[in-house]
């Protein structure tokens, strides 16, 4: 039992490397497996990125893991308990398995299924996590928003085709932050226009990042938007 590697779940923040915590910098240095989502293209990912100032690939596994997008369960579970079996197998040789997310590992992570699957195949393998600093977090930051003061309400909600209930969301708190929304940005702004509330809505893509880019809500209609883009909405 105890000659099993670690599988850590670090977070390494918005974009900015110096935004990763002193752990998440000490599981990096120690863990001689580096774990990380991989696209299909071969091009890095976005948390790949944020983490290479700090690893040293001749002195590192480098495990690129592949996360299929789509909606065929058949293909999900095939590919997942494939992904799941590579990880396994470098825990398995007591090397410890550091795999990096951008934001938060339990926050809307794809280290949240890992972590289920890991637990259900391998109930064996000890998983700890190391909290990161969220794109909501470094949104705020940037855009100089305040999200919640005093008693007020605050909601994180992945932005989808529901008029009605995006804007009852905005309609519920003091402070939204849209993930997820790039796809949906017509209805947004169309659900921030009948609500009047235009002006209080920013959009940022990449956050932090040194390719962060921070929108003019009002000339967004018709555009496409990168996947990594929030909008945050303070009343």
């Amino acid at each position: 039992m105890s000659n099993l590697g670690t599988l850590y779940g670090l977070g390494v923040g918005p974009g900015d490397p110096e935004l990763i915590t002193v752990k998440a910098f000490r599981v990096i240095q120690e863990s001689p497996v580096i774990a990380y989502p991989k696209k299909r293209k071969g091009s890095k990912s976005y948390a790949h990125r944020i983490v290479e100032v700090y690893i040293r690939p001749e002195e590192k596994e480098m495990l690129g893991l592949v996360f299929p997008m789509t909606k065929d369960q058949t293909i999900l579970d095939r590919e997942w308990n494939g992904t799941v079996e590579k990880v396994w197998q470098k825990l398995n040789e007591g090397k410890d398995v550091a795999f990096v997310t951008e934001g938060d590992p339990l926050l809307y992570s794809t280290f949240i299924h890992m972590m289920k699957l890991m637990q259900e195949l391998h109930p064996e393998v000890e998983i700890k996590t190391v909290p990161g600093i969220s794109s909501f977090n470094g949104s705020a930051s940037r855009l100089g928003i305040a999200l919640a003061d005093g008693d007020d309400h605050v909601a994180i909600v992945p932005a989808r085709d529901d008029y009605e209930a995006m804007k009852k969301a905005i309609e519920d708190h003091d402070a939204v932050v849209f993930i997820k929304v790039a796809k949906v940005i017509d209805l947004m702004i169309s659900v921030l226009k009948d609500l009047d509330l235009l002006e209080k809505a920013s959009v940022v893509t990449k956050v932090t990042s040194d390719e962060e880019v921070i929108w003019k809500v009002s000339e967004l209609e018709g555009l496409e938007l990168e996947y990594l883009t929030l909008m945050v909405v303070r009343k």
